[in-house]
């Protein structure tokens, strides 16, 4: 820079505009630009929640089926259960409003919508409380639409659940949407309040079977299990639920108390060892008695975390 330019800089008057605010204008020094007040700023509140994702009907990590837990005071607001849920994309997200160390209310969201009633993700629920309540061994859920749910902590590992029966019973007019969304035709058809249950001639046709998801999705609100009586179990399945969850559940423990009363009655035995031959699989104990279904199974803890709502 030549000397006639630095001259001519500093004979320059420069001015500086700063924008404040109106309503914050008389907290600014006017030459230091400080501010002077101790005046809180305008951001969105955020809310921190403690969340687990747990593998549950399994005793392994990645297999079984995955759910996240979140435990509060209170609920949520419906938008926001359903937000979260739809962010994890695991096949339930498990609300659980605390009563007291014993007793708690439970709601259950798949990324599309709220479920009536889940089992993999009550198995993960009961395993984070007990987690937290070591010398806690029963616990009480509440669900409007199953009404209470009593959960055991075995000695052995296990987590046992007293749920309802709710058996399927047969229908002969099959809706075609059902037919035509299953590469193989059933051998027998059922139904209770939460899924069509298709009855195969072996263990062979429920793991081969090709669900056409787009043709189940028809069947809402219903959902699809396929089943047959196996070589190396009791019995195996699999479910499809492409109008309420996704397009096939790892394991399903809420289908079970449909699944064990019907196996008990063709078998003629009260105790069941079932497997959901889904990619990621999981073993189910189920015990029937009256109209009651027990379903054992196991949980890993895979995720404990923090997230901001």
């Amino acid at each position: 820079m030549n000397e006639t330019h630095n001259k001519s800089l500093k004979q320059e008057n420069f001015q500086l505009a700063v924008f404040v605010p109106q309503h914050l204008a008389n907290n600014y020094h006017p030459l230091n630009l400080r501010y002077k007040a101790n005046i809180p700023m305008e951001i969105d509140s955020q809310m921190e929640l403690e969340i687990n994702i747990v593998d549950a009907f399994t005793d392994v990590a990645f297999k079984g089926n995955s759910a996240a837990v979140i435990i509060t005071k209170e609920w949520l607001s419906d938008d926001l259960m359903q937000s979260i849920a739809i962010e994890n994309n695991l096949s339930e997200t498990a609300y659980v409003k605390k009563i007291d160390i014993h007793n708690y209310e439970i709601r259950w969201f798949s990324p599309i919508t709220e479920i009536d009633f889940c089992g993999h993700a009550t198995l993960a629920s009961s395993f984070v409380i007990f987690t937290k309540n070591n010398d806690v061994k029963n616990i009480n859920f509440y669900a409007e639409a199953v009404g209470d749910l009593s959960v055991t902590k075995m000695d052995n590992g296990y987590i046992q659940m007293d749920f309802p029966s709710r058996p399927p019973e047969s229908i002969s007019d099959i809706p075609s949407a059902l037919l035509n969304g299953l590469s193989i035709t059933p051998k027998e058809v059922l139904l209770n309040n939460q899924a069509y249950f298709v009855v195969y001639e072996n263990e062979v046709d429920v793991t081969s079977v090709v669900p056409n998801n787009e043709s189940l999705r028809l069947l809402a609100p219903y959902d699809v299990v396929v089943t047959a009586k196996s070589n190396d179990y009791d019995f195996i399945s699999r479910y499809f639920w492409p109008a309420n969850g996704g397009d096939e559940d790892p394991v399903t423990g809420s289908i079970h108390t449909g699944l064990a009363p019907y196996w008990a009655g063709k078998l003629n035995k009260s105790k069941l060892i079932a497997y959901q031959a889904s990619k990621r699989g999981g073993n189910i104990i189920c015990k029937v008695a009256d109209n009651k279904v027990f379903l054992l199974g196991k949980a890993v803890q895979y995720l404990k975390g923090t997230i901001q709502v």
